[in-house]
């Protein structure tokens, strides 16, 4: 079994076929889906949390004459404002979140962090939202999910991450996840000293990605996971598609090949590691 342990399906290019890939996820072995709560900002900021709804939902179909039956993936959620809104964070959008995060089907607060790449929101309102949601997220004592991308000419975004999780996060104990991660054995071991999970996505499988398959050999397989960001990122032999949570199998056979073990390792591997990293196993009902 698989985990795909970050997508956005809440957005338009899942509107025509949502139910289908959800399926397509189950049929392909994925058992489990973190939905991330950022939607388009403080307006749907419980847009992972309606996603729940599909969780374990058992489906009977026809294919070629022939009966099957099987069951949408169990589906966990977040919520937070990510940093390309973070100019347009209130209190009310922060008193929502602490709402929201009383349901326990949300299990962490993200993603949020910094984005010095695209620059939505001025940097020094994107470590205002950062800092505020960390504060909040440890009163709930939920981890967080981070986004942490840096502009094409420096390093900074990573450099600041780091500090402010350091100041801010680090004495609380919580720990997170680094998605999507693409910086360097460097980053990623001062994250793992914070209790971070490091996630890998399908851009592990681009051509020009040798940084994140170097740090990817390098990161202990206990405290890795994968996702896959959809829809965004599909990996080869998908890249250029929509992505969706049952291609997280393609990040699977990446990890396998660098770490020489077998798909089926790591997605057993990832999957215990998410379950640990959550507490999954204390709860009734879960996984």
């Amino acid at each position: 079994m698989f985990i795909d342990s970050h997508a956005h399906l809440d957005g338009k290019q899942f509107d025509n076929d949502r139910d289908a890939a959800l399926l397509r996820a189950g049929q392909e072995g994925v058992d489990t889906i973190l939905a991330i709560g950022n939607g388009t900002g403080p307006h749907s900021l419980d847009c992972g949390l309606k996603l729940t709804e599909f969780s374990k939902r058992k489906v009977s179909f026809w294919k070629d004459n022939n009966h099957f039956s099987t069951e949408y993936p169990e589906i966990y959620a977040t919520t937070g404002i990510h940093p390309h809104e973070a100019a347009l964070a209130t209190e009310d959008a922060f008193e929502e979140m602490e709402r929201l995060v009383k349901h326990p089907k949300i299990i962490a607060w993200g993603e949020i962090g910094l984005d010095y790449f695209y620059d939505h929101s001025v940097r020094d309102v994107q470590q205002q939202a950062f800092v505020k949601q960390m504060e909040l997220a440890h009163q709930a004592k939920l981890p967080i999910v981070i986004h942490c991308r840096p502009s094409e000419s420096s390093e900074n975004a990573w450099e600041d991450c780091l500090r402010l999780l350091r100041q801010h996060w680090g004495p609380s104990g919580l720990g997170g996840i680094l998605h999507c991660f693409t910086g360097t054995w460097a980053y990623a071991k001062r994250a793992l000293d914070l209790n971070f999970m490091i996630s890998f996505a399908g851009n592990i499988t681009f051509p020009k990605a040798q940084q994140i398959r170097d740090a990817a050999l390098q990161v202990p397989l206990e405290q890795m996971l994968m996702e896959t960001d959809s829809p965004y990122l599909a990996p080869v032999p998908h890249r250029g598609k929509r992505n969706e949570p049952a291609f997280v199998i393609e990040v699977a056979r990446q990890l396998a090949e660098l770490r020489r073990l077998s798909a089926e390792e790591i997605g057993a591997e990832t999957s215990e590691n998410f379950r640990r990293f959550f507490s999954l196993h204390e709860k009734p009902g879960s996984i």
